[in-house]
């Protein structure tokens, strides 16, 4: 990486900590809004976290309209009612509550309350042409890190595949971390965001466009889950473990947002696209394989990932330590419940040829990949996910 130019994005803000979400409406005001349009969804409305975050603004003196009818997995159409009821409202500022389907929904509302047509408009790289109103994204996941990266994913029916929005001017304006907001996720969403965040981390530390600032996050955040995401899921009230892993899912991101992701999340784009397999599941599932693949592209990173993950490396040759971050990912993957093999999301091999095909489509993941990667590789790695 000598000499290499590297360019390195962030919210202009960003705000964690245990109550960290109490800041909203200062927030909120200091960006001078006067009538936030909060996206959340009904879980976290029942569960009053969505009246916190209105409390909050209302402190401040601003109005607040709040829109839960959210899609999970969100696909390009239910866009369309959200942005409409927001410039309906005459909201002037974005708040994002929730998980990935919330906060993609946000960022894409946000810009498209500034951008002429549809989100359709919109899905590529740099297509964007303004930033959107001003935005607050407060993640209560800890996993995908959409409340720092300048990406917003939606599923597309008609070509059954997931396609993003990627622009740098859709990054929030602020984003606030507050582990408290995670304590009432479940087991089984906090095992399947917590390994995302770890695909997220492990695939922008080994991506061809990682650079010095990239890797400081990213191997942090992988120490980090390999040290807390069986305690948060074994245990979701302690505080501590809680707090590592929303460090790391926002650590994770702001890795991806300037790194990227790979081999991984390629492969997972038609799983999502053609079965439905949620993007937590389909990157988790995928990842150790993905990492078996690449190991060999950089033997020095991989040994690090596993000495991350918590793994004894000294004295092991360098293949051997490398070697040993798959085994690391795919027990820490046995240990939080995560599906093993593609049969057991429905996947049969009958399928493979479609995701193969689609997985060589995702070419702005696959040209970051640090392995060359051809139609048999990818046949090879699903073959033996099967």
């Amino acid at each position: 990486m000598t000499g290499k130019v590297a360019t390195f994005r962030i919210p202009a803000q960003i705000t964690l900590g245990c109550g960290a979400a109490e800041t909203a409406g200062a927030e909120a005001k200091r960006l001078g809004g006067t009538h936030a349009f909060v996206v959340s969804d009904p879980i976290l409305q029942k569960l009053g976290a969505t009246e916190k975050i209105v409390a909050s603004l209302s402190a401040q003196g601003i109005k607040a309209t709040v829109y839960v009818e959210v899609e999970y997995e969100p696909s390009v159409g239910s866009v369309a009612p959200c942005a409409a009821a927001a410039k309906k409202s005459g909201a002037d500022l974005v708040v994002g509550l929730g998980g990935g389907t919330s906060l993609d929904t946000a960022k894409a509302v946000a810009m498209l309350m500034r951008n002429e047509g549809s989100l359709e408009d919109y899905l590529g790289i740099g297509l964007v042409k303004r930033r959107g109103v001003p935005s607050i994204l407060i993640p209560s996941t800890a996993g995908t890190g959409a409340e720092i990266t300048p990406n917003a994913l939606f599923y597309v029916p008609a070509a059954r595949d997931k396609k993003a929005v990627v622009s740098p001017l859709t990054i929030p304006d602020v984003a606030i971390v507050d582990p408290l907001l995670t304590l009432t996720v479940p087991p089984t969403v906090t095992a399947a965001t917590g390994m995302d965040a770890l695909s997220h981390a492990v695939e922008a530390y080994t991506s061809q466009n990682a650079s010095p600032m990239t890797d400081l996050y990213a191997l942090e955040a992988i120490r980090l889950i390999g040290t807390h995401l069986r305690t948060a899921v074994a245990n979701g009230s302690d505080l501590a473990a809680r707090d590592g892993m929303a460090k790391a899912s926002m650590y994770a991101g702001i890795a991806i947002g300037n790194a990227g992701t790979n081999i991984v999340h390629a492969l997972a784009y038609p799983l999502q696209g053609q079965h439905r397999v949620t993007h937590g599941v389909a990157n988790s599932l995928l990842l150790p394989y993905g990492m078996e693949f690449n190991a060999l592209s950089n033997l020095t990173k991989f040994a690090a990932v596993a000495e991350a993950l918590g793994e004894p490396i000294a004295g092991l040759s360098p293949r051997a330590a490398a070697s040993k971050s798959a085994e690391a990912c795919r027990l820490l993957s046995l240990d939080v419940g995560i599906p093993q093999t593609l049969r057991e999301v429905g996947i049969k091999a009958e399928h493979l040829a479609d995701l193969v095909e689609g997985a060589m489509k995702v070419t702005r993941l696959l040209a970051n990949n640090p392995r060359q990667v051809r139609v048999e590789d990818v046949k090879a790695i699903l073959e033996k996910a099967l």
